[in-house]
């Protein structure tokens, strides 16, 4: 049996041979740009893909101005009762988890102008003075 097998081997122990020699050890500072590399191309596929996504989900034509939220206000924990715009009519809708009913029909109106209140931008005074006091 040692008669065929050690004329096979020897004649794969040269390519053996041959391939350890050619491949290099790995190193550090190359392995740490292969993953820089891997996660930048991973990153630009995850930009390329959602600014593919919003081109191909925005309308187009005459379609792209046809609606358009004009108020909302929440009327419960999950409620809400919207005025949608569609064409010269304003529609008031009640929207509720799995839910929409159409409550009125009237004609478009001029928008008051936007006074500050509750849902203003402004932070709270208690806020203001917390973050002015001194820290000790």
């Amino acid at each position: 049996m040692r008669k065929i097998l050690f004329p096979i081997i020897a004649l794969f122990l040269p390519v053996a041979e041959a391939t350890a020699q050619v491949v290099a050890p790995p190193t550090v500072s190359g392995n740490l740009v292969q993953m820089l590399l891997g996660l930048v191309g991973i990153l630009a596929l995850l930009v390329g893909s959602l600014w593919l996504l919003k081109k191909l989900t925005l309308q187009r034509g005459p379609a792209a101005g046809l609606m358009r939220i004009v108020a909302t206000t929440p009327v419960g924990g999950r409620e809400r009762v919207v005025i949608v715009e569609v064409g010269s009519t304003w529609l008031v809708l009640g929207v509720a988890p799995g839910r929409v009913s159409a409550l009125a029909e009237i004609p478009r109106q001029a928008l008051p102008p936007a006074a500050p209140g509750p849902t203003s931008t402004a932070m709270p005074a208690w806020l203001e003075q917390l973050m002015r006091k001194p820290r000790s």
